[in-house]
């Protein structure tokens, strides 16, 4: 069976705060909304994580959830 992407809405993009690892190598990072600490350890090395920002997709609301 084939599913068409054609009808779906694009996309809309925010600037996101968000915690970046320190080490360049290192892809990790993460929503700052969904961290419960002010220094965070980064999830995929363990090293300790920055404060920065990116242009990420918005998470939609969902309007029926209570």
């Amino acid at each position: 069976m084939y599913y068409s992407k054609r009808n779906q809405e694009p996309s809309v993009q925010e600037q996101t705060e968000v915690w970046e690892c320190t080490i360049e190598e290192c892809k990790g990072w993460m929503r700052k909304d969904f961290s419960y600490d002010n220094h965070q350890k980064c999830p995929l090395c363990g090293n300790h994580m920055r404060a920065g920002e990116r242009l990420i997709d918005k998470i939609p609301l969902n309007p029926h959830r209570r």
